[in-house]
C-alpha cells in the first residue's frame, strides 16, 4: 500500500513538472515569436541564380512576406498545410531533377519560417537564392 502511494505521488509530481515546463516553453514562444508590423512598408527582394541577379523594390501594406510577393506576382508554388512551398521566383522555376530549391535569407541571414509566416518591416531586404543539392 505504501509503495503504491509513492508511485502515485511520483507520477503526480512528474505530471506537474511536465505541465510547468510546457507552460514556460509556450510563454517563451509567445514572447519571442516574430511579430507582424501593420502599415505601408518598403522592402527589397534580391533574386540570385548562378547566371543572374535581380533586385525588386516593393511597396506594400502586407504583414507577411508571402502576401507581398504574391501581390507582385514574384513567387508561385504549391499551397500546403505549412503555407506556400515556393517553387518559382521571378519567373525562374527550381528543377526537382537537378535538386534545386529556393533558399530564403533576410539581410544575408537564414530565415527559418516559411514565406507565409515571415513578418516584414519597413526597410527589410530579403534574398531568394537558387540552390542546388539537398
Amino acid at each position: 500500500m505504501m509503495e503504491k502511494r509513492k508511485q502515485t505521488r511520483a507520477i503526480l509530481i512528474l505530471t506537474i513538472v511536465i505541465v510547468a515546463v510546457a507552460a514556460v516553453m509556450l510563454c517563451v514562444y509567445f514572447l519571442c515569436r516574430p511579430v507582424a508590423v501593420t502599415g505601408e512598408k518598403s522592402i527589397t527582394l534580391k533574386v540570385v541564380t548562378d547566371d543572374t541577379a535581380s533586385e525588386h523594390q516593393l511597396a506594400t501594406d502586407a504583414a507577411y512576406l508571402g502576401e507581398a510577393l504574391q501581390e507582385e506576382g514574384l513567387v508561385a508554388g504549391e499551397e500546403s498545410q505549412f503555407g506556400l512551398f515556393v517553387q518559382t521566383v521571378d519567373g525562374i522555376t527550381a528543377s526537382t531533377e537537378q535538386m534545386q530549391w529556393w533558399c530564403l535569407t533576410k539581410g544575408g541571414e537564414a530565415v527559418y519560417t516559411g514565406v507565409d509566416s515571415t513578418p516584414i518591416e519597413d526597410g527589410d531586404t530579403f534574398e531568394f537564392t537558387l540552390t542546388t543539392g539537398y
